[in-house]
């Protein structure tokens, strides 16, 4: 579990709110229902509007990561393809076929297939690297929804703002609810500023930083995987994996 990202959520609003209190604010004069829903329907029609539905649908699927996010510690995988890397030595590539059930990672499981089946190491290199590269674009896509929210709901903020004035200049005829309704109309300027850099932004820069993180972790699996193809001695994979992450 992401820890920071929960600890950053609450440190941002909690502040916000904190701030709010301390200026002899209520907290229920920056809770306005209409506003939330002008403000967040408002942006997530536009990112609607501007991705196809696959791209949407991950976004939505990616959203967990920033609390939950896929492992991406190498060590495992290292210690793995070692262990494939002195069965094939010793036994050659075909006794790697047993272990392609217990392998549960689409990506490594495709390269142990192509061990097992003798491809050549060029083609194992190139097959992947057109199998991560298209991964990859498809969850930078997905990232790039919530930089587009970000992009937006300032936007939508401020037009929410423009139609609760209208709704306060309908009712100059009665002076005591002018400051109220001043206020509420502003506060969806507060939902889209908001919104944008303390939830969608760093929610997208977050989502590109696993993709990256993990883009990395299968170029370091093609390296292992074409290195057992060639015959390579166990001790120099283990070192040339080792040299991905050397700090």
């Amino acid at each position: 579990m992401d820890f920071l990202t929960i600890i950053g959520l609450v440190v941002a609003f909690g502040g916000i709110f904190l701030g709010q209190f301390l200026e002899g604010g209520k907290l229920g004069s920056i809770l306005q229902l209409t506003a939330f829903i002008i403000v967040i329907g408002g942006t997530m029609g536009a990112v609607m509007v501007q991705y196809r539905l696959p791209v949407f649908v991950r976004s939505l699927k990616m959203v967990p990561w920033i609390i939950l996010p896929p492992k991406t510690d190498p060590q495992p995988i290292i210690q793995e393809l070692l262990e494939w890397s002195n069965t094939a030595r010793k036994n050659g590539l075909l006794a790697l076929e047993g272990l392609l059930e217990s392998v549960t990672d689409p990506f490594m499981r495709k390269g142990l297939q192509m061990l097992v089946d003798g491809s050549e190491p060029a083609k194992i290199r190139a097959t992947l690297e057109v199998d991560m590269d298209s991964r990859s674009e498809i969850e930078r896509q997905a990232a790039r929804v919530f930089e587009s929210a970000g992009g937006y709901s300032p936007t939508i903020g401020i037009l929410g703002a423009v139609l609760g004035l209208i709704h306060v200049m309908e009712n100059l005829a009665d002076p005591a609810k002018l400051g109220a309704g001043i206020a509420t109309a502003f506060v969806a300027t507060i939902y889209g500023v908001g919104s944008a850099n303390l939830l969608f932004l760093p929610v997208s820069s977050k989502l590109k930083g696993i993709v990256h993180q993990q883009n990395y972790l299968r170029e370091m699996i093609i390296e292992g995987l074409v290195s057992i193809a060639e015959g390579e001695n166990p001790k120099l994979i283990e070192g040339r994996l080792q040299s991905f992450y050397a700090e």
